[in-house]
């Protein structure tokens, strides 16, 4: 048995994250961004690699998109309105607020200021998020009558969330963007030990280590203030919603705290109505925030005004955040194009930058000149790459792989060189296979999947009837209300690699009384475990079906 994984986006690269999964006959879609790397159809996944149709329905089970990015949420109207999927979507609830926003200032960067063409439509937004179903933290939601979804938080960014997926017997976790540290807004990622045949993480500092937080922001706070003293302003690109509230907690706290006069200004559509999120969804922020939200809202900022734009061409000192992040178009962009040629101000890239966008050119370029739209420009103010990035470091991947402990790993969301050296860790310390598929390579991943059962009692009676007693007779034979056994077996319980049955416990003093009443040479073929309160579950290897025909001959309809 098997569960087949292709990634159609994130197979080794960071951006346009969609991964396809299939199991039990199941199909389902991890997330559907765009690459803020291409301005043509490149930005979005191939789904033509999954059918040539208009009407994508009948190929998925399920949407399930884990937070608000665009590279985890950029081409979902796209699927849904120009490809015509009208299945289940599903998100968080702060997802399900926040997406519309970016999509459509998404939407007005690439139509009304780029002049693009063949893009979706306001309206087509709307109707996209029309097909969501939110989902709550640790709640699980059945789709299909046997597809059983669970959410998790995953810190990143407000309303993100990990997925585990149940299936006929098949599990698989699916991470999204995590972090597993806390913030000065966020909790750090949580989730359950879930001993899954499947963790698909996400592995942008595959082989980074983060510095310790107190020395970052104090770095930070020291080129902000340089800056200002010799009379420049700091550029600080950043996305409306996640590291923007990080870092306008920092300054404005630091602000306060030594009353320092320069202004700090935000820029953005989105400003005013991400503080709203944060307030609105204060649940989902660390015990700090929420225990300070009564007496001091952390997001209602004391030194942070929004930015006139007709301030750009200034001289005196600021410090401005603005958006993208990236430097791949917008406000930040323009921003930068008149401030980048004085020696005097300071550019702070707080965030990953992906291949094709300005920011990453600016990281990885080793002349003073960088190409915008066809003109050159002399970059002579200072590049400081300063990470406050929301993913998770090297530590953190291996510690939550090491805690949720898969049978097998997949690594997407990163860049393959830094992919390869923790692919080597994963598999040299955990012991486990390890795999880092390219997008739309079909990874085909072998797994001992077993499915519950369920025993009617009346082929108990079946079997006292015909059959001598063994130890099945023996688990019932105390039982005083057997009627209680009652249920159904499903179609599909004989499987090729396992088998496995679960029944009510009630009948029993302890899970030690069960074993006891069988024999040694059977015990060490079982796997024996309370699965929930009062229910206990058999599992078998296949090949042992013949040494363990007592228990098969209790179900002779299904033999």
């Amino acid at each position: 048995m098997s569960i087949e994984i292709i990634p159609l986006g994130a197979g080794r690269e960071v951006g346009r994250s969609c991964v396809i999964v299939r199991m039990a006959g199941r199909t389902l879609m991890f997330d559907c961004g765009i690459h803020m790397g291409y301005e043509d159809q490149r930005r979005f996944p191939d789904f033509s690699h999954i059918a040539q149709t208009d009407d994508f329905t009948p190929y998925f089970d399920c949407v399930l998109i884990t937070h608000f990015h665009l590279d985890h949420c950029g081409a979902l109207p796209y699927f849904t309105e120009m490809k015509g999927y009208n299945g289940p979507v599903f998100m968080s609830g702060p997802t399900r607020a926040i997406a519309p926003l970016m999509l459509e200032d998404f939407r007005k960067v690439c139509v009304e200021y780029k002049g693009e063409s063949n893009f979706f439509t306001s309206e087509m937004i709307k109707g996209c998020m029309a097909k969501v179903t939110t989902i709550e933290l640790h709640q699980t939601i059945t789709v299909c009558g046997d597809i059983n979804i669970t959410a998790y938080y995953a810190g990143h960014v407000l309303g993100a969330i990990m997925y585990h997926i149940e299936c006929r017997g098949y599990s698989l976790v699916y991470t999204g963007d995590y972090n597993m540290a806390g913030d000065r807004h966020l909790r750090g990622a949580w989730i359950e030990r879930l001993n899954p045949h499947v963790v698909i993480s996400e592995s942008t500092y595959a082989t980074k280590y983060k510095e310790l937080k107190m020395r970052r922001e104090k770095m930070f706070l020291k080129k902000v203030v340089q800056t200002i003293e010799r009379g420049g302003k700091v550029l600080i690109p950043v996305f409306a919603l996640g590291r923007a509230q990080e870092l306008c907690i920092l300054l404005d706290t630091y602000w306060h705290r030594t009353h320092i006069e320069v202004p700090i200004h935000f820029a953005g559509a989105l400003t005013e109505k991400a503080n709203l999120f944060y307030k609105t969804y204060i649940n989902w922020c660390n015990e700090n925030v929420q225990r300070t939200f009564l007496m001091r809202n952390m997001f209602d900022f004391q030194h942070i005004t929004p930015f006139d734009r007709g301030n750009i061409k200034a001289k005196e000192p600021m410090v401005l955040l603005a958006t993208p992040g990236m430097l791949h178009g917008g406000l930040s962009l323009s921003v930068f194009k008149e401030w980048c040629e004085d020696s005097k101000n300071t550019l702070i890239l707080p965030g990953y930058c992906v291949p094709g966008t300005v920011g990453h050119t600016l990281l990885k370029s080793k002349t003073d000149v960088v190409m915008i739209e066809g003109k050159e420009y002399e970059v002579r103010c200072e590049v400081q790459a300063m990470s406050f990035s929301a993913h998770t470091d090297h530590r953190g991947i291996m510690q939550v792989l090491k805690w949720i402990h898969s049978s097998n790993v997949v690594l997407v969301h990163g860049e393959e060189e830094r992919m390869r050296g923790l692919l080597q860790d994963v598999q040299q310390t955990m012991g486990v296979p390890c795999f880092m598929p390219g997008n739309l390579e079909h990874l085909m991943i072998q797994v001992n999947a077993s499915v519950p059962m369920k025993i009617e009692y009346p082929l108990i009676c079946d079997y006292r009837a015909t059959h001598h007693v063994n130890f099945v007779e023996n688990i019932f034979q105390n039982n005083p209300r057997p009627q209680e056994l009652e249920c159904n077996i499903t179609d599909d319980w004989i499987l090729e690699d396992a088998r496995s049955i679960s029944f009510s416990c009630e009948i029993f003093c302890s899970l030690n009384q069960l074993k006891s009443t069988l024999e040694d040479s059977i015990l060490q073929l079982l796997s024996i475990e309370e699965i929930a309160e009062s229910r206990l579950q058999l599992t078998w290897d296949a090949k042992d079906d013949t040494l363990v025909s007592p228990l098969l001959s209790s179900l002779p309809q299904a033999a």
